[in-house]
């Protein structure tokens, strides 16, 4: 009797205690409702208001109710098994904790208002000082956000301390969540709603919840799956045909065990057609720009053309328009354009000193006799750079702790900046670098950091009218300028940085070297801080190449990616002036391609952040995550429903990162034979 007592107390605790769990998870389903609505106000204040607002709204919920349901089953354990010792610190652990879980979603909505991407894991893959450097060059909070940040705390904190008592359930609802939100980790619930398809990449970001985004990217960054690739399967990458006439070919890897990328060096020379025939090489000028992205640069720019002398510059020489980065960040572009190198891990350069032996434009350029020089107007430390270029024996490292006095910074905030504004980067570089005609060839790279966010400009009201004007000229109407004035910073530095190009390339045409000369400029990803139209805008830079030596000037539709860069000045130069490059190589690219049709012959992978490896291009297909795109002649992308092509791309795409694991875990670039006979290092 006395046991059946105790077995009917303690079923009423376990009634009363899933009634109390039900009526405080219910308010805090409705504060992670309100929650969304603040951050759908908060992007239309100070971004835009998307297209489709009920959509939006509905599908923001949607993700927030998933969110919710997620971690209801474990929630509800710790509060019941607590519930029995005592009810108050039921209630007060649930409060706290639930707090802090609102919290952490309002400073992940104020990360992805400032960068409009989530936050993920990402934050994994840099170090504490470059983390540092990136929050104090942000700006840091303003007055009016830290405010309005602690109304909203106290708001949660009001709520969960009167709501639930006014919140009427009865506990089979509260025992009944627990059991539904078991069974959705035996459920892949995102398989069947499917992922949002709303008007833009922005939009699509916007739903997310941002908590579920960065925990799920945190568990998968601690405790990732590892995937067995089928190299045998009948869709593996081969010989493919997308169903036109493109067909994308593939490496003949000579050990693939042994050295993963290793292969004989059959880049066919494509630039010589264009250029006049020379007596000796020429200087070779890579200008790197940050953030400079196609959906803003040159002519047919889906956002407008705010950069009118880089359009004008890419009529007068070899233009890409469809031309792609490797990362979508900048820790990506030297290894990928100088070395045309794998990711490793976290990026190649998050090796750091680990970084295996490699070749690239660097080193085998000093091999031939180049003087090779950086140029950066921050520091060069930052996301390794510095590492990988002393790997490569690079002979002149200038950054901001390079720079004589009378040199002038970006404007500070909360004591930090990025470093030099663009024009004196350029000043620098060109009274740093002699002009005499019988020098060394050189082989000069340019990254500029001005269009970079907190995108503080010195003279900033001057670009600021001149972003006006611009729109003027570009026939907007009021209501679209009113959008656009939401991205007033982000577009008056593309347009300093876009002046600075032109002074520098007028100061230039003075130099005797100038004639001798041939400029690579590109963007080493799209600005993020503008929104994005799909996955591929990411990626998505102009590549120019211009010289006084051009002979006739193109425009190719077809898609290349820095990846292709290296492999193509070598073999240009190879031909031209016989200098000395290995016949085997570990290049990714293939070369560019010339073709002025729309078609790509390549496949690449590309890396998001240092943390998300999801995006692989083949053929006219886009693979991101688990959806398949298909890209148009603009990279306008739709998703599509192809098996055949979606097992093709993950196949080759999942072989690459097999491959690439390789060398993240210790695997070799290239034979120790190489290195001796071309790496400057070894003398």
């Amino acid at each position: 009797m006395k046991n059946k007592t105790i077995h009917s107390y303690n079923l009423i605790r376990v009634y009363q205690a899933s009634q109390a769990f039900a009526k405080v998870m219910i308010v805090w389903l409705g504060i992670l409702f309100l929650l969304s609505v603040l951050e759908l106000i908060l992007n239309g204040i100070t971004r835009q208001i998307p297209p489709r607002l009920f959509a939006v709204l509905g599908w923001s919920w949607l993700m927030d109710i998933i969110f919710w349901l997620k971690w209801i089953w474990l929630e509800y354990l710790i509060f019941v098994l607590i519930y029995f010792y005592s009810q108050k610190a039921a209630y007060a652990i649930s409060y706290i904790v639930l707090t802090v879980l609102a919290i952490a979603q309002l400073v992940l909505m104020g990360y992805f208002n400032t960068s409009l991407v989530p936050l993920g894991g990402d934050l994994y893959g840099y170090s504490i000082a470059d983390i540092k450097q990136t929050i104090g060059a942000s700006g840091g909070l303003s007055i009016g956000i830290s405010i309005g940040f602690l109304v909203v705390v106290v708001g949660v904190i009001i709520a969960f301390r009167f709501l639930p008592k006014k919140v009427n359930v009865n506990s089979k609802v509260g025992m009944s969540l627990p059991i539904l939100s078991f069974l959705l980790l035996f459920i892949p619930i995102n398989s069947y709603i499917g992922l949002p398809n709303l008007d833009s990449d922005f939009s699509n970001n916007l739903v997310i919840n941002k908590s579920d985004y960065f925990f799920s990217a945190s568990y998968d960054h601690f405790f990732p799956q590892s995937e067995e690739v089928d190299i045998y399967a009948d869709n593996y990458i081969g010989d493919y045909e997308n169903g036109n006439t493109t067909t994308v070919a593939s490496f003949n890897y000579l050990d693939e065990n042994e050295y993963p990328f290793l292969h004989t060096d059959e880049t066919p020379d494509v630039l010589t057609p264009f250029l006049k025939p020379n007596a000796k090489p020429p200087h070779i000028v890579i200008l790197l720009v940050e953030g400079l992205g196609r959906a803003f640069t040159n002519e047919g720019a889906y956002l407008g053309n705010f950069t009118p002398f880089i359009d004008s510059l890419s009529g007068k020489s070899l233009y890409w328009k469809n031309f792609l980065s490797e990362g979508g960040r900048t820790f990506a572009v030297l290894p990928s354009l100088i070395g045309s190198l794998p990711f490793a891990k976290n990026g190649f350069l998050e090796m750091g000193n680990q970084m295996p032996n490699h070749l690239s434009l660097y080193s085998l350029l000093k091999h031939n006799g180049y003087h090779t020089s950086f140029y950066y107007g921050g520091d060069s430390k930052f996301d390794n750079m510095n590492a990988f270029l002393k790997k490569n024996a690079v002979d002149e490292i200038n950054d901001e702790f390079t720079f004589p006095n009378g040199y002038q910074k970006l404007p500070a905030h909360n004591g930090f900046t990025w470093g030099y504004t663009d024009d004196q980067l350029f000043n620098y570089y060109l009274n740093t670098r002699k002009a005499e005609v019988e020098k060394a060839p050189e082989l000069n790279v340019i990254l500029t950091v001005a269009t970079h966010n907190p995108f503080f400009i010195n003279n900033q009201d001057k670009y600021l009218k001149l972003f006006e004007q611009r729109m003027d000229q570009l026939k907007f109407d009021d209501s679209k300028k009113s959008d656009y004035r939401n991205y007033k910073l982000q577009y008056s530095s593309i347009m300093y940085t876009d002046e600075s190009l032109r002074n520098f390339f007028a100061k230039y045409q003075k130099r005797s070297d100038y004639a001798n000369t041939i400029f690579f400029i590109t963007g080493d990803h799209r600005m993020p801080e503008i929104p994005m139209s799909n996955k591929i805008d990411r990626y998505h830079v102009p590549l120019i190449i211009y010289s006084p030596m051009l002979k006739r000037t193109a425009q190719m539709e077809s898609i290349s990616t820095h990846f292709d860069i290296t492999p193509s000045i070598l073999a240009y130069l190879k031909k031209n002036f016989a200098i000395k490059t290995p016949a085997v190589v570990s290049w990714l690219g293939q070369g560019l391609d010339t073709a002025r049709n729309f078609r790509n012959v390549h496949s690449y992978p590309m890396i998001q952040t240092k943390t998300d490896m999801l995006d692989f291009v083949m053929g006219e297909y886009h693979l991101n995550g688990n959806t398949l795109f298909k890209l148009n002649n603009a990279m306008e992308e739709v998703s599509i429903q192809d098996e055949a092509a979606y097992n093709q791309l993950k196949n080759a795409f999942d072989n690459f990162k097999k491959k690439n694991s390789k060398i993240a875990n210790g695997g070799k670039i290239v034979p120790d034979s190489l290195i001796k006979k071309y790496s400057p290092l070894i003398k």
